[in-house]
C-alpha cells in the first residue's frame, strides 16, 4: 500500500494576529470537525454514482495541466477533489483546517490504495512550494478574507493555474434559492438525512464578506483582483446532468443546484 504522508501540523499552521479573525477560525474549525463524520452523506458533497465519478473525472481533467503535476487542494475536506485527482495521476497535497475531515481523507485514501498528502492549517495560510495548480471547491465563501487567500495561493503556484469549483446557491440568484428552499423541503419531507449537522453560526457568517452566497462576478473580480490572469468561467453541466440521473423524477423536475467552474493562470 503506497504511504499516506500527514506534515504535522507546526509546519504550516498559523494563527490569524486579530483575535477576531481567531474567533472565527477556532468556530470554523469545530463546525467542520462536528460535521466529518456525516459529511460524505449528503449527495451533493462527493461523487456517489459511477456517473458523477466519470463526470468529476473529465472536468478535472479538463480545467488542470495534464497529469502528473502537483496540485494543492485548498479546503480538501473529506477528499472530494483530493481523492480522483490522485486517481487520475496527480501528486495531491490536500490542506483544510479540520483535523477530522482530513483524518476522514486519509482513511479513504488508505481504502482506495492512493497517495495523498495531507496538511492541516488554513486556507489563507498555504504551504509553500511550486506546485502546477491550485484547486478548491465552495471554499472561497468561509473565508474572511478571499482576495488575500487567492494572493496567497498564487504565490503557492508560481506560474501555475487556479481552478475554483463553486455554486449557485444564497443572494447569488434569488430564482436558484427558492428552488433549494423548496428541494430542502422536498429532502425533509422524504426523511432525507440532513446535509449538514447544523447550520452555520450566523454571527460567523455576518463576518465573512460572502457568508450568504458569491456570485459568479464576485469570483471573477477577486480573482483578478488578487493577480491571476485569463480568468474564465465554464459551466460543470455534465456534473449536474450525471447527479440529476440518480434523482426520484419529482427531485429531477426541481433540478439540481448549478454548478461552475472559474480558471485563471498565473502568468508571470
Amino acid at each position: 500500500m503506497p504511504p499516506i504522508v500527514d506534515r504535522p501540523r507546526e509546519s504550516y499552521h498559523q494563527q490569524p494576529s486579530d483575535p477576531a479573525d481567531l474567533d472565527v477560525c477556532e468556530s470554523l474549525r469545530r463546525y467542520w470537525d462536528d460535521d466529518a463524520p456525516t459529511y460524505d452523506l449528503a449527495p451533493s458533497h462527493v461523487a456517489h454514482t459511477p456517473a458523477e465519478q466519470a463526470a468529476w473525472a473529465a472536468a478535472l481533467l479538463h480545467c488542470l495541466p495534464p497529469p502528473p503535476g502537483r496540485v494543492l487542494d485548498v479546503g480538501a475536506g473529506t477528499g472530494a477533489l483530493s481523492l480522483p485527482l490522485a486517481r487520475l495521476g496527480f501528486h495531491v497535497t490536500a490542506l483544510d483546517i479540520s483535523p477530522r475531515m482530513l483524518e476522514q481523507l486519509r482513511c479513504r485514501a488508505a481504502e482506495m490504495r492512493l497517495e495523498v498528502e495531507t496538511i492541516e492549517g488554513r486556507a489563507e495560510s498555504p504551504p509553500s512550494g511550486s506546485f502546477d495548480a491550485v484547486v478548491e471547491r465552495l471554499v472561497l465563501w468561509t473565508l474572511a478574507d478571499p482576495q488575500g487567500a487567492l494572493a496567497a495561493w498564487r504565490r503557492s503556484a508560481p506560474g501555475g493555474r487556479l481552478v475554483s469549483f463553486g455554486g449557485v446557491w444564497g443572494v447569488a440568484d434569488r430564482i436558484e434559492a427558492t428552488r433549494e428552499r423548496i428541494r430542502q423541503l422536498v429532502r425533509r419531507l422524504r426523511g432525507y438525512p440532513r446535509e449538514h449537522h447544523a447550520p452555520y453560526d450566523p454571527d460567523v457568517c455576518a463576518r465573512l464578506p460572502f457568508g450568504r452566497g458569491m456570485m459568479v462576478s464576485s469570483i471573477v473580480a477577486i480573482v483578478e483582483g488578487a493577480g491571476w490572469r485569463s480568468v474564465r468561467v465554464e459551466r460543470l453541466s455534465d456534473v449536474e446532468w450525471a447527479r440529476s440521473l440518480s434523482l426520484p423524477l419529482a427531485e429531477r423536475v426541481l433540478g439540481v443546484t448549478p454548478e461552475f467552474v472559474v480558471i485563471a493562470d498565473d502568468a508571470r
